[in-house]
């Protein structure tokens, strides 16, 4: 198959809302799908490459030779590529890496082109992506969707069931938990508060919840198998020689066999948590900061799987096996009032928020669904955009990622950059935005487009944390566009002090 043909199914998809469009687009492709061609497929259909990690980003595919006039890859060529790049490291790897974006690219057509950078910066915005793609496998290899969609949560990916589902429902159904085979993670649904989300859990004011803090760590999955311990994160990267503090606290737990869902989390010497950053660090490196795992359900244990039993279930048989300086802090009620008081001693603890859960769903893995709900306090700050970058994949043409900058009066410019963020724009927004930048530009360097610091946007964000990147020394964390200020001038923008009085560590 060639790459023309994904990437003209992926136009497809981006140019309608239709869910049913959509499906039918990527279904029409999986009917042409040569057996070897399929996992490489629905990989890209989903939006991703194959490869976790090409060493690649922007700036490696910023600048690229003269596009083909006709197509001539195919997806087994591209995902060969990437796989070869994959594997360079090392002296030369570079420049080996910059030779090897040359030869693919420059047989590209222009369309392909885009494309590709798109799905090597996580830029492929044709709103179809593992949900849609799953009900395409489904169609096509005519097999129940909710078969496929449990296979692919156990199997921890839908490119992995897909191979299943076109040989049929036996071989998905043959897809259960394995411990030390990781799991896509459930996912929690939002609710602007507590009462909101008390609201939806317990319509009758009478069922009981439990209400979990909010860890803001690395969320991690932990199996164990006799002396064997496997931690992998949210995106199910294995990071088990990097936390061996994690592997300790498994290997001391009373079973032989299990799977643990939780946070990692770094605590100061009087128990509150540290900054996301010092966290997160230690998925990248040894930093010398020492984290704590914290459990809040449990999967499997000692042959007996959990992923079907009602959460109290779940949490009876957690209470039973983790003690408790390793589960999160939980609190089960039924009164709103009494669910408040726990968010806001959570929040003045210095965590995120709290999790309110169904006592009597089951473990949905990879779903978010409304068994699980997060409430979490939102941050707003009135900021000045300095810069915006073109957009790529359904963006292409507009105007989208925003340079986001507080008012500094130590800066020659009078403003400092704290990040970037594309996340909350409507269409609308997008086409006023282009309008909007392409009047107050200045000057261009490559995709990036630099204005007169004008415009000011409230953006909401989750927190800021210290950052040597920006030199305002802070960045936004999980940034959104709420609206355009066209009441505010940029005199009226928050200052970098306000900005930093945000800083929770």
């Amino acid at each position: 198959m060639l790459l023309a043909e994904v990437v003209a199914t992926s136009a497809a998809v981006a140019a309608t809302r239709s869910r049913k469009a959509k499906v039918a687009s990527l279904a029409e492709l999986l009917g042409r799908v040569e057996p070897a061609e399929l996992e490489v497929v629905v990989s890209y259909l989903g939006g991703a490459l194959r490869q976790r990690r090409t060493g690649l980003g922007w700036r490696g595919v910023s600048e690229l030779p003269p596009p083909a006039d006709e197509p001539s890859l195919t997806v087994l060529e591209v995902d060969e590529a990437f796989e070869a790049m994959s594997r360079l490291s090392g002296a030369g790897s570079q420049l080996a890496r910059k030779d090897a974006v040359t030869d693919l690219f420059g047989r590209a057509t222009a369309p392909e082109q885009a494309w590709l950078r798109a799905i090597v910066t996580g830029n492929v915005r044709q709103g179809a992506l593992d949900a849609v793609t799953q009900e395409a496998v489904a169609q096509v290899a005519e097999v129940p969707l909710a078969a496929v969609r449990r296979a692919a949560m156990l199997a921890g990916s839908t490119v992995a069931a897909a191979g299943a589902a076109f040989a049929g429902e036996e071989a998905l159904a043959a897809i259960g938990l394995e411990v030390g085979r990781p799991i896509m993670p459930m996912l929690a649904s939002s609710a602007p508060d507590v009462a909101a989300a008390m609201a939806g859990l317990s319509p009758d004011g009478a069922t009981e919840v439990a209400i979990d803090a909010k860890l803001d760590g690395i969320r991690i999955q932990v199996h164990r198998d006799g002396e064997d311990v496997l931690v992998v994160t949210r995106s199910l990267d294995d990071i088990t020689g990097r936390l061996p503090e994690v592997v300790e606290v498994a290997r001391s737990l009373a079973a032989e066999r299990f799977v643990l869902d939780g946070e990692a989390l770094a605590l100061t010497d009087d128990g509150r948590p540290m900054a996301f950053q010092d966290t997160a660090s230690r998925t990248a490196q040894d930093s010398g900061v020492a984290v704590t795992p914290h459990f809040f359900d449990l999967l499997h244990v000692d042959g007996r799987d959990l992923l079907d039993a009602p959460g109290r279930e779940r949490l009876a048989a957690l209470d039973a096996l983790v003690p408790e300086p390793h589960r999160v802090r939980r609190l089960v009620t039924a009164d709103p009032r009494d669910a408040d008081a726990f968010a806001s001693e959570t929040v003045a603890a210095g965590h995120e928020g709290v999790v309110l859960k169904d006592l009597s769903a089951p473990y949905a893995a990879g779903r978010r669904g409304s068994a699980w709900v997060k409430v979490k306090p939102r941050h707003t700050l009135d900021l000045v955009v300095l810069a915006v970058e073109w957009g790529s994949g359904r963006r292409e043409g507009w105007l989208s990622n925003i340079h986001l900058g507080a008012r500094d009066e130590s800066s020659d410019t009078g403003f400092v950059m704290l990040g970037k963020t594309f996340k909350g724009m409507t269409d609308e927004m997008l086409a006023w935005q282009t309008e909007r930048f392409l009047s107050l530009e200045t000057r261009r360097d490559s995709y990036v487009v630099h204005v007169r610091p004008e415009q000011v946007v409230e953006i909401a964000f989750d927190g800021l944390q210290r950052s040597t990147r920006y030199p305002g020394g802070v960045a936004l964390r999980f940034a959104r566009v709420l609206r355009y200020r066209d009441d505010k001038g940029p005199d009226e923008a928050d200052t970098i002090d306000t900005v930093r009085s945000h800083v929770t560590a």
